[in-house]
């Protein structure tokens, strides 16, 4: 198994598989718009712009399970987090990452990169890295800022021109 077996709705309306993405490195993050760690929408970006042309790219996914801090439309959270941020990646559809309603693709995250003590994500921007096969190479904490990734995702791009 890995990533490619699942698909999302964008935050556009629009069914989009993660197959479409093979062959990329992806960070896969749950993310909130009113949130203490929303400053990280900048940081995310900024790996996005860095990336993209080597083939790399973020998704977010917005969740409103943690201390209701994402409670608005799907259309309300792209305005956000575009005029406040300059976000370009891939937004999704909001959903829930854990729990009896979890997303499937987040069910399957969790199995593959457990959490320190559960498996269960505890926090908005859960940060997952993918490698090009779609196989979950690492996961972080909220806390960990994306530019602390940086050198994992060169890691993985570097794999990709040395082959």
């Amino acid at each position: 198994m890995s990533i490619y077996e699942y698909s999302a709705e964008t935050i556009q309306g629009e069914h989009k598989s993660m197959e479409a993405y093979k062959g990329n490195v992806l960070l896969i993050v749950n993310t909130a718009s009113e949130c203490g760690f929303s400053p990280q929408f900048d940081g995310l970006q900024e790996l996005y712009e860095t990336y993209q042309h080597d083939g790399f790219e973020v998704l977010g996914f917005p969740c409103n399970q943690f201390g209701n801090q994402d409670p608005g439309s799907n259309d309300e959270i792209a305005s956000f987090c575009k005029k406040n941020y300059g976000v370009t990646f891939q937004m999704f559809q909001k959903i829930d990452v854990k729990g009896s309603n979890a997303h499937p693709l987040f069910r399957y995250l969790t199995t593959e990169a457990k959490g320190f003590l559960t498996k269960e994500i505890k926090w908005n921007f859960t940060k997952f890295l993918i490698d090009q096969e779609g196989n979950v190479v690492k996961r972080y904490a909220p806390q960990t800022a994306p530019e602390n990734i940086k050198a994992d995702i060169e890691s993985l791009l570097t794999k990709t021109k040395t082959r």
